[in-house]
């Protein structure tokens, strides 16, 4: 994505009024990168609609932050329409949206059991695109707002026994990279946040440890700043650490040479 303003020329001094904070849906915000950037955005005086499947966690999280819980299941076919109608009702509005929720799974894409298949296909990519879809409408017509998808750096270049979750991954970034030529001109704007391994209970859930020795992971704490600052910066595409937009580059312009390369460095 080229770096644009996302405001047209006419709105770019529009603000919310002090008394107003801005509204923020969170999901995943049970734990991990969606709890960390719940902390970092109520630091930042944003209002905050939590979405997660542990209620016990989402309600702890919640009390830390101010924010509201809103328990979802993003499995479900209807889990996206049932949170996007929560969320308007409690709030009015939702400004930023921060698609955080995510599951993987690790090992040979023939052995993928189906119900952890399905479920990575409605959490990481379909429930994502149906939230953006039935909040965006609003945004465009009050001018104003922000889609942030977190991704992966598996999206961007494949790893082996990450078949599934990788391409997950993958259908976000197209979505994000078509979506930013729609919304260019208008006061909404797509973000991109693509971590490398994160230090979360991700792999303890998916059931494997990670396993590589680059990129080493990072703290939820490192990509909820990132988060942060792609909602309020013109940044709309942010690797993390900031090094892997270099393989991703090589792997975009030469993937065979990419490939062998992985082979025989891991």
């Amino acid at each position: 994505m080229t770096t644009d303003d996302d405001r047209p020329p006419s709105r770019r001094t529009r603000r919310h009024p002090a008394d107003d904070p801005p509204i923020a849906l969170v999901t995943g915000a049970s734990s991990g990168i969606g709890a960390a950037t719940a902390a970092r955005l109520a630091s930042a005086g944003w209002r905050l609609l939590l979405s997660g499947t542990d209620q016990a966690r989402l309600d702890a999280v919640a009390a830390r932050t101010g924010g509201r819980p809103l328990p979802a299941d993003l499995a479900k076919p209807d889990g996206a329409q049932r949170l996007a109608e929560a969320a308007l009702a409690a709030a009015g509005r939702v400004d930023a949206l921060i698609a955080s929720a995510g599951l993987g799974w690790r090992g040979p894409f023939a052995q993928t059991p189906t119900d952890t298949l399905d479920r990575m296909l409605e959490v990481n990519l379909a429930a994502p695109l149906r939230l953006a879809r039935l909040l965006l409408p609003a945004m465009l017509e009050r001018d104003r707002g922000r889609i942030v998808l977190l991704g992966s750096m598996a999206g961007q270049v494949g790893v082996r026994d990450e078949a599934a979750y990788a391409a997950t991954k993958a259908g976000l970034t197209m979505f994000a990279e078509s979506l930013w030529y729609e919304l260019r001109g208008t006061g909404v704007g797509v973000r991109l946040v693509l971590p490398g391994a994160v230090q979360t209970p991700f792999f303890a859930t998916r059931g494997t440890d990670y396993q590589r020795e680059r990129p080493r992971p990072v703290a939820a704490e490192a990509v909820a700043d990132l988060v942060h600052a792609a909602i309020t910066t013109d940044r709309d595409r942010v690797f993390l650490p900031h090094w892997l937009g270099f393989p991703a580059r090589i792997h975009g312009a030469a993937p065979g040479f990419f490939r062998r390369m992985a082979s025989r460095f891991g």
